[in-house]
């Protein structure tokens, strides 16, 4: 019997050789799977099937993760308010890990005696699928025919056309990677350092000239309505957040971060969901949550999305942190005004019952309620006591007091 193999496929040009590789000459079954993290729409996944049959699976199957990929990880990126390196909203690298436990389960659903995917030796996906796969399907063999052959384009175009698979496999200038959190955009100009992406390398195109006002409501740090539309499935939520903010060109920018084998490497992104619904986020936290709560999330969150970005979702303190971050959105709750306008956006301001800066202590910078002038004046004595005691012996010691 032919032994069972389960390819992470997504059509593109490294797993459709795979296909027909591990099919005609290791003469594996081969099982096609696509784990949709809200990238492909019903068209590009039924031609995805076709291009998986002519390659020869004997059988493909598509595992929509998308509502998973939000409730285990984008859900907590918010209340996290997660940007590696304060700039790039961790798209591509996050849905990687939840697509590889779905292959994964599958994989041992089938019974298959191996997993397959398409990544080369040179990037992060390669450490995601294969960390993923060795703790979940522990004894289920790991082939890695691209990275393993070290194999060109070029091999790969000739092998597929030799063997009687024709598909237009034109290199484009850019390779993108679209899904529910954001789009990547890599190649050309974010090879070199000096350079930044240009408006026609973004897939979404700037369509609107003038503003608009959009607001975001949270009840309990979660997304509960859109310009006054409530949402319960909040993967329609943040479509309509990206549907409404990439047409003014909102959340571009380049990414430079530390890859998990070691180089830097710098990634063009397109995310407009994304960064207004974090900055929107952020903006609600500063005016219901406490100083120290706001510090102490910072570190954890910077910590989650690390790990995250690193193939370490499955770490189990990342569960911890997930409950820390749970239980601090429980006063995140009112509405976030953003006014929207080309390439650009302001937090307006927010309406909320928990907002802290509404007090009847005081008005910052008018007058106090909650104490007296004499009362300032000796919080402001024993503040500066510890200064006081430093600089008066500095000056007993004969030392410049700066």
């Amino acid at each position: 019997m032919k032994k069972k193999v389960v390819l992470a496929f997504s059509g593109g040009l490294d797993t459709s050789f795979c296909a027909m590789f591990l099919s005609q000459e290791k003469e594996y079954e081969v099982y096609t799977a696509i784990a949709n993290t809200g990238g492909f729409n019903s068209l590009e996944l039924k031609e995805i099937e076709e291009k998986a049959y002519k390659l020869g699976a004997v059988k493909h199957t598509s595992l929509d993760v998308t509502q998973n990929y939000y409730n285990k990880s984008i859900k907590y990126m918010i209340f996290g308010n997660v940007l590696r390196n304060g700039t790039y909203p961790i798209s591509v690298s996050s849905e990687r890990i939840f697509q590889a436990i779905a292959i994964a389960d599958y994989a041992r659903e089938i019974g298959a005696d191996a997993i397959a995917h398409g990544s080369t030796g040179a990037g992060n996906d390669q450490i995601r699928f294969d960390l993923t796969f060795d703790v979940l399907a522990p004894g289920i063999e790991i082939i890695t025919p691209t990275r393993d052959m070290i194999l060109t384009r070029e091999y790969e175009i000739n092998y597929l056309r030799d063997h009687g698979y024709a598909a237009d496999f034109i290199k484009l200038e850019y390779s993108i990677n679209k899904g529910l959190w954001g789009t990547s955009i890599g190649g050309k100009e974010t090879l070199d350092s000096e350079q930044t992406l240009p408006e026609n390398a973004y897939p979404s195109q700037v369509t609107e000239k003038g503003t608009e006002i959009l607001k975001l409501k949270f009840e309990e740090g979660e997304l509960f309505a859109v310009n006054g539309e409530i949402f319960t499935d909040k993967v329609k939520a943040i479509n309509k957040i990206e549907k409404i903010g990439s047409k003014y060109g909102i959340g571009r920018d380049m990414h430079i971060g530390d890859t998990i084998i070691g180089i830097k490497g710098r990634v063009g992104f397109e995310a407009a969901a994304p960064i207004l619904i974090i900055n929107a986020h952020k903006m609600l936290e500063k005016h219901t949550l406490s100083k120290w709560q706001q510090y102490w999330k910072d570190q954890v969150s910077t910590w989650y999305g690390m790990f995250l970005h690193e193939a370490q979702y499955l770490e189990p303190v990342m569960r911890d942190i997930e409950a820390m971050l749970s239980n601090s959105q429980r006063n995140v709750n009112g509405t976030v005004s953003i006014l929207l306008r080309p390439y650009s956006y302001t937090l307006v301001g927010v309406e909320s019952a928990f907002d802290l800066v509404k007090t009847d202590f005081g008005e910052y910078g008018e007058i106090q309620k909650g104490w007296t002038a004499e009362d300032a004046k000796g919080f402001t004595k024993i503040l500066s006591t510890p200064l006081r005691v430093y600089y008066a012996n500095q000056k007993k010691n004969g030392k410049k007091e700066l």
